[in-house]
């Protein structure tokens, strides 16, 4: 058994809609009222949630957003590449590992509201890393790209966007 398949099976991890493997490790009990949130949420919102997120080569977390701040941790193996594509349509590449003389970072926040997706680009790499979201997750305020739609919004980046999305149907 490798690494990823270690914590695939100690952490249970399932498979993730948007690529890789994940599972739920926190739903704060506090619950923020809609009316105190804003339009971007339909509904209440535990204060904050977690996850454990495992993405090997070759695997990719898909071009998606959310109406929520998403912090990033890092935990083990290899450097992740995060992708995001701010509201202004500026593209950020963040490393998410511990190689800091190489510009890794152990945390990176992505913004509500901006694309974003993810890759272990070391050959037979792995990254297992971990999100915070505050308010907290709900799939009601998640957003899968859809490659056509964001291609014609930001051309400038449409190798990334056809890297980072799976084809329509």
């Amino acid at each position: 058994m490798n690494k990823a398949e270690f914590y695939i099976s100690k952490l249970n991890l399932t498979r993730h809609v948007e690529g890789g493997s994940f599972t739920e490790t926190y739903r704060s009990d506090l619950i923020l009222p809609q009316h105190k949130l804003g339009e971007a949420f339909n509904g209440n919102r535990p204060a904050s949630t977690g996850i454990y997120f495992l993405l090997e080569y070759g695997q990719f977390s898909a071009l998606h957003r959310i109406a929520s701040d998403e912090m990033w941790h890092f935990y083990d193996g290899d450097t992740l590449s995060i992708y995001e594509i701010d509201r202004k349509g500026d593209l950020h590449k963040h490393l998410l590992g511990r190689n800091i003389e190489a510009g890794d970072h152990f945390q990176c926040v992505i913004k509500a509201g901006s694309w974003f997706g993810s890759r272990c680009e070391k050959e037979g790499g792995f990254s297992l890393v971990g999100c915070t979201v505050a308010p907290g997750f709900d799939f009601a305020d998640f957003e899968l790209a859809k490659r056509e739609e964001l291609c014609k919004l930001y051309p400038q980046h449409l190798q990334l966007i056809e890297t980072l999305t799976h084809q329509s149907l």
